[in-house]
């Protein structure tokens, strides 16, 4: 029987409750055997916020990910230069795991500018995308056009840029954030972090 992953990408800059909240409930509600973060080396459509490195960001998604055996970080998107397209990725996966099914997730703003991706039209029969709910972003001729699965989940008005604002200007950013991904980021002064709570 063939496995049937999912792939979670993003720069996680930082990982939060959020994105945990998003894998477990794709890895449920889809009935995958595991779930794969695998964070962006240099994603074509978003600017990295410079002051944390590729390394940090990594460690920080394997304090995220705990003890969760059906979560796992994969690197594929730094063993090669250039930029992340993401139907890159897909071939690579395909050729590498044949006998896996794949699906990557996604949030609700994503779907909406699937139609700018790189290669998308093939990109859709290579893989299978699942879709978030997300405030400000309806239901609309994209989830049709590029069969998305919808994935259901309660609001949460947590963003990575939230986190890194709030931990820059000083405020408690404990309990948006995993606790152990918190203490890191104590311990190693990132985001500017300088508070106690």
């Amino acid at each position: 029987m063939d496995k049937h992953i999912g792939l979670f990408g993003g720069t996680f800059n930082p990982p939060h409750i959020g994105h945990q909240i998003i894998a477990q409930e794709a890895l449920k509600q889809l009935k995958l055997d595991e779930v794969w973060w695998m964070p962006s080396s240099k994603p074509p459509h978003k600017v990295k916020d410079m002051e944390v490195s590729d390394e940090q960001r990594i460690e920080m998604i394997r304090k995220a990910i705990g003890n969760n055996i059906q979560f796992s970080l994969s690197l594929l998107e730094f063993e090669r230069r250039g930029p992340s397209y993401t139907i890159d990725t897909i071939r690579l996966l395909n050729q590498k795991y044949p006998d896996v099914n794949f699906t990557f997730i996604m949030g609700g703003d994503m779907v909406h500018s699937l139609n700018s991706w790189h290669e998308i039209d093939e990109l859709k029969n290579l893989v299978q995308f699942a879709g978030v709910s997300r405030e400000g972003y309806p239901f609309d001729d994209h989830w049709e056009r590029y069969q998305v699965k919808h994935v259901e989940i309660p609001h949460i008005g947590i963003s990575s840029s939230f986190i890194r604002s709030r931990s820059k200007a000083g405020v408690n950013i404990r309990y948006y954030i995993a606790d152990e991904v918190w203490k890191h980021i104590k311990e190693n002064h990132l985001y500017g972090s300088n508070t106690s709570t």
